[in-house]
């Protein structure tokens, strides 16, 4: 009996490989492995990663610890691809290695946006006037 893919099992698929990818990079970086100065003079954050439907792509959302050098960074992971691609490859075991592509977490800084709001006295004052 053939066995039919509902959607709720490729996204659940999808959300583990991704767990998984997040784990090995973090790993890497954390233990310092990539030859580079600067990858080695930051503490990274790998907060995301989300892969294509094809598993074939994925975006790595990052972070410097305090957001410092962010750029810096980001250019430093980038330049050093096709090490974290490889790396990925070998300890995934998958038919095809995902590539990458490094971007910085923006998520962070839209948080701190919304909280500056919430805390702006008018709309403290319309919040408290619902209640």
């Amino acid at each position: 009996m053939a066995r039919h893919s509902k959607p709720d099992d490729q996204s659940v698929r999808l959300l583990k490989v991704g767990e998984r990818v997040r784990h090995i990079l973090s790993e890497l970086l954390a233990r310092g492995e990539a030859h580079d100065d600067v990858l080695r003079a930051h503490n990274i954050s790998v907060t995301e990663v989300r892969m294509s439907p094809d598993l074939r792509n994925a975006k790595v959302y990052v972070k410097p610890l305090l957001g410092e050098d962010e750029d810096v960074v980001v250019k430093a992971l980038r330049t050093n691809t096709a090490f974290f691609q490889r790396e990925v490859a070998q300890r995934l075991g998958l038919k095809f290695a995902p590539k990458l592509q490094f971007r910085a977490d923006e998520s962070f800084d839209e948080a701190s946006r919304i909280e500056a709001l919430l805390d702006d006295p008018k709309v403290r004052r319309d919040l408290d006037d619902e209640d």
